[in-house]
């Protein structure tokens, strides 16, 4: 009798149970109402991103075919044990003109042709239009980085203005027979690229080589020269910085600068303070300046309210961004992850996120009422 009562009062229906479905069944068909219009409703804004992506990931693509068959001209021989995925973008372990040690599979990492298709989505984000200049500060350590940004900028009709160092870390555009000047020289003669960089520097310690080989570093300035490029060679940290930001100020004119990309660790365009290391790849967002003689190119561009994007700790970079590390083979240009976080940053799809959630918690919150 006493376990006929117990079981009995167990299947007795709580208060409010009823409410509390009614309002399950509501969230349920909420939620998949706004689940198909986040995935169907179109979205023009969206798709012309994505297409800007996937030209730029096409023509990274295409210069890969361009660097084998220059390669193949000097009679160079790409090592596929290295170049995984024979891209041409891959240096030598060590060389007279190497600077300092590199991370391979990073290297290897961003010869993806996707990385162009993130430059894009990293301009778009910091709302670059077509026609506008962008300032590049970068590193030879990562050509494929600056073959991703100069994709990009053809993707969107930008104009770049770069100042390139030419000394390189392990994995980087560090053989003495095809250094960066070569790789920038093949794609012009292509037609892939039509601009020069509007400087050089030799990078390396205090931007002067110092910590490369003495040959090495008398081979790059031989050919800085020879090029006719504007020869950058200041060991001090704020008269570098004032003779790059000059440099940057002539070559836009009357334009403004609109953004600011840096591309590896170069001492000119990172600084000298210890607190440049913790920000995060991608758009960065800087609300702290050290102090003006520890500023690289980078602070000062960010305190002028020039966006940044900082392109270096490659395995953050691919790990907030959804690329692939050390992809072998590489993936084809519009396939992958980093595709998806076109439609998540819409401003279409940040309305409906915003209106599901005001709906969910007015449901939440009235669900007594509910009968």
């Amino acid at each position: 009798m006493k376990d006929k009562f117990f079981w009995g009062k167990r299947n007795i229906p709580k208060e409010g149970a009823g409410k509390n479905q009614t309002a399950i069944l509501i969230l349920f068909a909420l939620s998949l109402l706004f689940f198909i219009l986040a995935k169907f409703l179109p979205s023009r804004e969206g798709e012309s991103v994505k297409d800007d992506m996937i030209r730029a990931s096409e023509i990274m693509s295409e210069t890969m075919g361009a660097l084998r068959e220059c390669l193949g001209e000097k009679g160079l021989i790409l090592d596929k044990k290295v170049d995984l995925n024979q891209t041409g973008l891959i240096g030598l372990e060590f060389s007279p003109i190497t600077t300092s040690i590199g991370s391979l599979e990073a290297k290897r990492t961003t010869t993806n042709p996707n990385f162009a298709g993130l430059v894009v989505f990293l301009l778009e984000e910091a709302k670059i239009k077509r026609g506008d200049k962008i300032a590049v500060g970068a590193s030879s350590s990562f050509p494929a980085l600056i073959v991703a940004v100069l994709s990009a900028a053809k993707a969107m009709s930008l104009k770049p203005l770069v100042i390139s160092s030419l000394g390189a870390s392990q994995w980087g555009a560090n053989n003495p027979d095809f250094h960066w000047l070569c790789i920038q020289n093949c794609l012009l003669k292509a037609g892939i690229f039509d601009s020069q960089p509007i400087g050089l520097s030799l990078g390396g310690e205090r931007d002067e080589g110092e910590d490369m080989n003495p040959e090495g570093r008398s081979f790059l300035i031989k050919k800085i020269r020879e090029s006719g490029i504007f020869f950058l060679h200041e060991p001090d940290l704020r008269r570098n910085v004032e003779a790059r930001m000059r440099l940057y100020e002539e070559k836009a004119g009357k334009n403004k600068i609109r953004a600011f990309i840096n591309i590896g660790g170069s001492w000119s365009n990172m600084g000298e303070d210890s607190k440049v290391l913790k920000l995060k790849p991608g758009l960065v967002k800087i609300r702290k300046f050290p102090p003006v003689e520890k500023r690289g190119v980078l602070y000062e561009m960010a305190a002028r309210k020039i966006p940044v994007i900082h392109l270096l700790y490659i395995k953050g970079l691919v790990g907030r961004y959804r690329l692939s590390w050390d992809p072998f083979p590489l993936p084809q240009p519009g396939q992958g992850e980093i595709y998806k976080l076109i439609r998540e940053k819409q401003a279409t799809f940040l309305f409906l996120a915003a209106v599901y959630f005001l709906l969910v918690i007015l449901i939440l919150v009235f669900r007594n009422k509910l009968e």
